[in-house]
Parts: C-alpha cells; sequence; structure tokens
C-alpha cells in the first residue's frame, strides 16, 4: 500500500494531534513472531499496544493497588496513541476509513471495579483525533497477567481504503 500523498497538506488526525498538544509516540517493534499491523483485505488489525513512550515502560501494576482509576485513563490513552502510531507508519492517516473495534486488557485488585472509566481514555482519544472514523464497539477484559507488567494493554481493528 502506497502512503503517497501532497505534502503540503496535513490530514486531519495529524492537525487533531496538534491541537490537542500531543504527539505520536515512536513505532515500537513487536516482542514476538508477529507483525504489529496485519493487513487483509480493508482490514487492519493492530497488535496489542502497551503504554510505552519512546521506549520507556509506563504504568506498570495493577489498577486499584498500585495505579489509581485516574492513572488507568492515561495509560489507555498512551495505548491509543501506540495504536495511532502504528496505523499512520504502517497505513497513513489517510488510508483509514474507520476505527472498527477495541480489545481493552487490563490488571487490577479484586475490589476495583472502574474499568469502562478506563478504557474510555482510549475511547475518547480515538474520537477527538479521528473523529467520525474513530466511532467504534469495544470489549473490556480484565486479566491476570500481562507482559511486564503493564496495567493495560489494546488492541484494534480498522477499515482502510
Amino acid at each position: 500500500m502506497s502512503k503517497n500523498q501532497p505534502t503540503n497538506v496535513l490530514s486531519s488526525p495529524k492537525k487533531k494531534l496538534m491541537e490537542l498538544n500531543l504527539q505520536l509516540p515512536e513505532v515500537s517493534t513487536p516482542g514476538g513472531s508477529y507483525v504489529s499491523v496485519n493487513i487483509r483485505g480493508k482490514m487492519a488489525f493492530v497488535a496489542v499496544q502497551f503504554p510505552i513512550l519512546n521506549g520507556k515502560y509506563l504504568f506498570q501494576g495493577k489498577l486499584g493497588q498500585n495505579l489509581t482509576t485516574d492513572e488507568g485513563y492515561q495509560a489507555m490513552q498512551l495505548c491509543a496513541l501506540n495504536v495511532l502510531a502504528q496505523m499512520e507508519s504502517k497505513v497513513g492517516f489517510d488510508y483509514i476509513e474507520g476505527l472498527n473495534h477495541i480489545d481493552a486488557y487490563y490488571r487490577a485488585s479484586v475490589e476495583w471495579d472502574d474499568a469502562p472509566m478506563v478504557v474510555n481514555g482510549a475511547s475518547d482519544l480515538f474520537l477527538k483525533v479521528l473523529g467520525e472514523q474513530g466511532v467504534h464497539a469495544r470489549a473490556i477484559f480484565g486479566v491476570e497477567h500481562l507482559p511486564r507488567e503493564f496495567g493495560v494493554g489494546l488492541t484494534a481493528s480498522f477499515t482502510i481504503k
């Protein structure tokens, strides 16, 4: 897939990121035998993204124990930025028709129960940056373990042009 586009045109998601004073993180590389973005026909599937900022692991621990709900929201926001960085790098924003679905994973103490609020960190970011193209369905999974003791993780699927 070619990412040819006029160099003087700033795509809307890039503009939105600038308006929100956000930057895409460096694209991370897979930690195993898989690809970061798998394209099949008009679908792009983004492998799990964790709260990693330019190679630095952030937001490690369990929600309700080592991480607050607000920190979880920020962690999910960072995961969403990593999803967008993967999509921009491998596909290009101009080729995104829309976000379809996200799967959000979290680790938490037994008594903590604010997962929807945390996952809004990703959902809100996608809606702000992608606008109508960011409307999506989602699923939320509480898990016992995530790699590197991360508190959250996020996968996504997109329809592409």
